[in-house]
């Protein structure tokens, strides 16, 4: 697992040591020139999870990706990666701000939410928002992050934030991505019913608390900042790096609106590659090419570039 940080900070030397670094005393080296250095041990990253419906606490470690995090979690608790739906960072509860999205904290409890009940709601469009954001886990399920309130969707009582969108009209979209299963939604003819197939997360157990903290076995270390996040990629390691400052995080909070309000999609890690591409972009037209080199699927309108740019360089200006 590499190392790296926003600000090129390098890690102390030293022996490993469970999600932080230690050093194994040794013996003086001798006067002299100094022998050659063995390769320094990569710190092991552990974390622990649980089922959010209940389960005993298991660890987990050598993930890259949302994908392989999820097949360790389901080869601790001897299920199918495929019955998670989403995680949850310090809370059992379905709880949007605590989503698992590309980074996860080296503190954190991470909570599965696993498959429960399958529905089916028939639904008839009569405006053209249905009043919901959608957001997916990175590993093929959409699910609902936020329903408006007095919309369509939210006058229907059996459709919840958390549950997961398995099919429209019977057609199968598992496996697409957030921003696909908007637009198919958007396109949907007004004053037509059409039928949502949804999987709700299995219901928790009330008697599990919320967690905020890891607890540490004897002997398991720190790291030193407290701020260090793992960072998932799609290709290649992880990456160890500084937490986001409060400028940017209010930057990609910004972005994750603009999201909402033009494609009805929240993706906080999204939100943050944007930031990043803003942030080294001279002018809208160089991120907007920047955006189509590296996120050419979504196809982002010249207006909605022009809107992140404001909201990342010119935040001032940006009105509420």
């Amino acid at each position: 697992m590499q190392r790296a940080g926003r600000h090129g900070r390098q890690p102390p030397e030293g022996g490993p040591m469970e999600n932080g670094v230690g050093q194994e005393p040794g013996t003086p080296e001798p006067a002299g020139p100094a022998a050659p250095r063995a390769p320094r041990a990569r710190p092991r990253l552990v974390f622990h999870t649980q089922l959010a419906h209940g389960s005993p606490t298991g660890r987990i470690e050598g993930f890259t990706n949302v994908k392989e995090l999820y097949a360790k979690i389901a080869e601790v608790f001897d299920i199918s990666p495929t019955e998670i739906l989403f995680c949850t960072l310090n809370t059992h509860k379905v709880d949007m701000q605590k989503l698992l999205g590309g980074q996860i904290g080296l503190e954190d409890f991470i909570f599965a939410h696993v498959r429960g009940e399958t529905k089916e709601v028939e639904v008839t469009k009569t405006e053209d928002a249905l009043g919901l954001t959608i957001t997916d886990n990175g590993a093929g399920y959409a699910f609902i992050k936020r329903i408006k309130e007095g919309s369509i969707i939210n006058r229907l009582q059996t459709v919840s934030v958390g549950d997961s969108i398995e099919a429209i009209n019977d057609h199968t979209i598992v496996g697409c991505r957030h921003y696909e299963v908007a637009r198919m939604l958007r396109e949907l003819p007004r004053a037509q019913p059409f039928t949502l197939r949804l999987v709700q997360p299995k219901k928790a157990f009330d008697m599990i608390g919320q967690r905020t903290r890891t607890g540490k076995s004897p002997g398991e270390g720190r790291v030193a900042s407290g701020k260090e996040t793992l960072r998932l990629r799609t290709q290649g390691p992880a990456v160890l790096e500084e937490g986001p400052s409060p400028s940017e995080e209010e930057a990609a909070r910004r972005v994750d609106d603009l999201l909402e309000s033009y494609m009805g999609i929240r993706d906080s890690d999204l939100a943050s590659t944007m930031v990043e591409a803003a942030k080294g972009s001279s002018s809208v037209a160089q991120l907007a090419q920047g955006l189509d080199s590296v996120l050419g699927e979504f196809a982002f309108p010249q207006e909605f570039v022009a809107e992140v740019w404001a909201a990342v360089c010119h935040p001032k200006g940006d009105k509420e």
